[in-house]
């Protein structure tokens, strides 16, 4: 076997889902773990909290420089450098003993409210009657279920979004929200994402969940329609959309939410209501003031731990 490259780089854990994504995007990456705890006694002893362990297949040569590039594109959408972390970092060459494997035990199912549940594809799960589970490989895209953000999402739909609605997942990552929108009971979804890499991982997703999809070739003639009980995933974003939906996610940042909040509005239909996510709640004023200025009313603020999701109604 190959030896492969473990990396720990200092960040903070705030978005540790933004720069886990990150390295599968940049590197050939195979896995990410985040913290590991310690306990004794029903005590925790020691945390790796703040650093993200990160499995390399090569040595990247270029990594400093790619580093440092994405950083300041972070800072360029408005993430100072305490809400960063330093990403100081580690990397050391290891001995191959299944480490491609090994990753995966620190992974668990995720139970995001007492009817949906996250559950990584390696593992067996028998749901409750009733529960929806969502199939997911950790780390495959931006949305893995186990970050506050996507979480709070999810009980927005469960809560929020009636059944039978058409479904528009701006910024859709690793497609979780449109699939747990459908499964929820959406009629049809429509996602859609600026990151030509991540539109495969979406269609690999739907295909885990039993999900029918459409990509823009098959639905050439009915361009960001809703089509009866399907996803269409497609490279888009909101300016670009000229059709109106029910329901819409917008699991971004704060500052890009506030920038595109009236293309946002321009999908909603009249009686529509969407949700607001991937906001800091020292950042949330930023998206109300948006919110505000397109006359768009909050129907409530959801938060889990320093995260918040704003639902807003046309």
């Amino acid at each position: 076997m190959e030896n492969y490259y473990e990396l720990i780089i200092s960040i903070n854990p705030d978005i540790e889902e933004i720069v886990s994504d990150l390295f599968f995007t940049n590197f050939k990456c195979e896995g990410v773990i985040l913290a590991e705890e310690s306990y004794k006694d029903l005590k925790m002893t020691s945390t790796t909290k703040g650093n993200l362990k990160v499995f390399l297949k090569e040595y990247p040569k270029n990594l400093k420089e790619i580093l440092y590039t994405e950083r300041e594109l972070l800072k360029s959408r408005g993430f100072k450098d305490d809400e960063l972390g330093s990403w100081n970092i580690e990397l050391d060459e290891k001995e191959n003993q299944d480490w491609s494997q090994k990753w995966k035990e620190k992974w668990d199912i995720t139970h995001v409210t007492d009817k949906i549940s996250v559950v990584p594809s390696w593992l067996s799960y028998t749901p409750k009657e009733n529960e929806i589970i969502i199939i997911l490989d950790p780390g495959c895209a931006f949305g893995t279920g186990t970050h506050q953000t996507t979480q709070l999402c999810m009980k927005a739909l469960e809560k929020y979004m009636p059944k039978g609605a058409s479904v528009a997942d701006i910024g859709t990552g690793s497609g979780i929200l449109a699939i747990c929108a459908l499964k929820l009971g959406a009629s049809s979804v429509y996602g859609c994402d600026n990151d030509p890499s991540v539109i495969d991982v979406c269609i690999e997703n739907a295909k885990k969940n039993g999900i029918k999809y459409l990509i823009p070739q098959e639905n050439s003639d009915n361009k960001n329609a809703p089509v009866e009980n399907f996803i269409c995933f497609e490279l888009n974003t909101a300016d670009k959309l000229i059709k109106k939906y029910d329901f819409i996610c917008a699991n971004i940042l704060h500052n890009v939410l506030a920038e595109i909040m009236g293309d946002l509005k321009n999908i909603m239909k009249p009686d529509s209501k969407m949700v607001l996510s991937g906001i800091l709640d020292e950042k949330k004023d930023i998206v109300i003031n948006a919110v505000k200025k397109e006359n768009l009313h909050i129907l409530d603020i959801l938060q889990q731990d320093q995260w918040v999701a704003i639902i807003v109604k046309n």
